[in-house]
């Protein structure tokens, strides 16, 4: 019989938001696939999983699909993570899950925490639509979508590194500097920490202070203001 393969998502930072469900599944796979081994291996450690931990990450993914594909024909069963939330979400597994259903193998998604959605829970600001764009390029392209997201007319969500977000924040204010903002770094994690206001206001604080972490950029619709 042919193995499949889970999609499995991991906690965002606490530890605690893990699902029975993916306990479980992570017990009894026969490998697991993530992008660090010592990362995962603290989670698996926590809850006392020990099976096979497989490095795949952006540079190996190519290469180790055809690997995965001939274990799940032999009838393994395996597991893909991401060192944090929702693998394929901004981060590796897309073309390796689109190889495997080019062949047929069944790929079960089991799920749980995603920083995009949770931010966008608790920020206030519109969900009914929204675009998620994730990271932005670093360098190529990356003035194209901004002039381009001037024109989005819904909420926009993006993930920013703590080496670029006042970058980030300053380009916001200089191509839309009236819409309303906010910033979550950390979620879930002791330190959670966040901003709200316009880009012009924020990039003060930021600057301010010593940052570490992940952040969540939420950006209002066209014309949405606070109450």
């Amino acid at each position: 019989m042919t193995g499949k393969l889970f999609i499995v998502a991991t906690p965002i930072g606490n530890l605690a938001d893990f699902t029975f469900r993916a306990v479980e599944t992570l017990k009894t796979v026969d490998f697991i696939l993530c992008e660090d081994t010592r990362t995962t291996g603290k989670l698996l450690s926590h809850y006392e999983i020990s099976n096979k931990l497989v490095s795949f990450n952006a540079q190996s993914e190519d290469g180790k699909s055809k690997i995965v594909l001939e274990k799940l024909l032999q009838g393994e069963s395996g597991a893909l993570v991401s060192d944090a939330g929702t693998p394929t979400i901004s981060d590796p597994g897309v073309r390796l899950v689109s190889f495997l259903l080019e062949n047929n193998i069944q790929v079960v998604g089991i799920p749980g925490a995603n920083a995009a959605i949770l931010a966008l829970s608790v920020s206030g600001i519109p969900t009914d639509s929204f675009a998620y764009e994730g990271f932005l390029p670093q360098k190529k392209g990356r003035q194209k979508i901004l002039k381009e997201l001037v024109l989005e007319k819904r909420t926009i969500v993006l993930y920013e590194s703590v080496h670029r977000i006042e970058k980030l924040i300053s380009e916001l204010n200089e191509y839309m500097p009236e819409r309303f903002v906010v910033i979550q770094r950390e979620l879930t994690k002791s330190f959670e920490e966040c901003w709200k206001g316009l880009p012009g206001e924020i990039i003060i604080d930021l600057s301010q202070k010593i940052i570490k972490g992940e952040f969540v950029v939420i950006i209002a619709p066209i014309g949405w203001k606070i109450n």
